[in-house]
């Protein structure tokens, strides 16, 4: 019988433990989001000349919003930087979008790479290599098609890059959008997204996610280039992990990634996010036992049981306390990541909150149950750490 009694009492210590904890990153994410993000970008003269960057940008397919996304790129403020398209295939119809482009825009220097070159599994590695052979500039930056920029955001980004920094990458967020899915997806970013990753950059936990990331090339080249990366489809971990381990550091830029998909639609997103977790549970395995209690009902409802057994709390007022404050300070954390008020109503706000927080659970579960990843035509299995087979691949890149 005290056997039991032991490990009931210990089950609940750790659920009271976690529940603080997670309190503690909510307090410390949303401080440091007040802190971090949204700083005034310095446009005056710098004393040394900023360093030219190479941006790279692969495509594959045309979507509503592509054109006006890309054509952000060519009307940043930064003194020096070239635009390096990658198409993997020469019929693709984003080949004609971008030569439209480079025309409408002769004065920046532009040019489009097709074909790619087969380097490892990861389809965005081997579509990327060439222009990353011909790239002049000693920044690269990393940049989805999906993307769109401000004209300041890579001026913030180069500014972030100190002598000992080697990575400087966005937090990843999303444009204004129309309809339920744009809902879903802002506060997704905004929410339970940017609290574990600012919570993680605070803290020094690798969190790179490689959407829109400026890297220094020397760092990059000591790790043997893109190429020693073409076998992990989480590229972006991978290259921040080896790059930091050589004693360069990581640095979040204060303005978010803004994603600008043209197709949106809730089930697109959710197959994204098992797609992740598919990936996190293959490089990290004690992230399947561990990533529950990074959200709302689950954490709740444990920690309400443990302080029952703890405490003597009556379980349910204290879960929909619990539920109520997540609630309030995840809408703090999005008005602090829009850098203020969302493009929708607070009960717009809740709809999407609770479809979130319910979602969640069943998207880990549904990637613990398929392993297979699909990503666009193709489709892959993990080995447990990371290195990606290609199931059934073409015989030519």
């Amino acid at each position: 019988m005290m056997p039991m009694v032991y490990t009931v009492y210990g089950f609940a210590i750790f659920f009271i433990v976690a529940w603080v904890c997670l309190w503690l990153i909510h307090i410390m994410a949303y401080s440091y989001s007040k802190w971090k993000l949204h700083r005034t970008v310095d446009r005056s003269p710098p004393e040394q000349p900023y360093p030219g960057v190479s941006i790279l940008k692969p495509l594959t397919g045309v979507d509503p919003n592509l054109f006006s996304n890309l054509e952000t790129f060519f009307t940043l403020d930064y003194p020096s930087y070239e635009l390096l398209f990658c198409v993997e295939n020469e019929h693709d119809p984003a080949v004609m979008l971008v030569n439209s482009l480079i025309h409408k825009h002769p004065h920046i220097d532009a040019r489009l790479f097709t074909g790619g070159l087969r380097v490892g599994v990861n389809p965005k590695i081997n579509n990327m290599q060439p222009a990353y052979l011909a790239a002049k500039y000693p920044m690269v930056l990393i940049s989805d098609a999906g993307i769109r920029m401000r004209d300041d955001s890579l001026l913030d980004m180069v500014q972030h890059m100190r002598d000992d920094v080697a990575i400087v990458h966005q937090m990843p967020f999303t444009c204004d959008a129309e309809g339920f899915a744009g809902v879903y997806e802002k506060v997704l970013f905004g929410t339970a997204q940017a609290r574990l990753y600012l919570g993680a950059d605070f803290l020094g936990i690798n969190c790179h996610v490689g959407m829109s990331s400026l890297v220094r090339r020397c760092a990059l080249e000591e790790a043997g280039g893109l190429r020693a990366f073409a076998d992990y489809l989480a590229e972006d971990y991978f290259m921040a992990k080896d790059i930091v381990s050589r004693g360069w550091r990581m640095r979040v830029a204060s303005l978010p990634a803004l994603q600008n998909s043209g197709t949106r639609s809730v089930g697109a997103l959710q197959a994204r996010l098992r797609r992740w977790a598919r990936l996190r549970i293959a490089m990290v395995p004690t992230m399947a036992l561990l990533e529950p209690l990074t959200e709302c009902m689950p954490l709740g409802a444990g920690a309400a049981w443990a302080a029952g057994q703890l405490f003597g709390a009556e379980p349910l007022p204290f879960f929909l306390v619990h539920v109520l404050v997540w609630f309030l300070s995840d809408w703090l954390m999005l008005r602090s990541v829009q850098n203020g008020s969302p493009p929708f109503t607070k009960v717009q706000f809740l709809l999407g909150w609770v479809w979130s927080e319910c979602c969640a659970p069943f998207v880990l579960a549904a990637a613990l149950l398929s392993p297979e990843i699909s990503w666009r035509t193709r489709c892959y299995r993990l080995d447990w750490g990371g290195r990606a087979h290609e199931l059934n691949p073409k015989l030519k890149f």
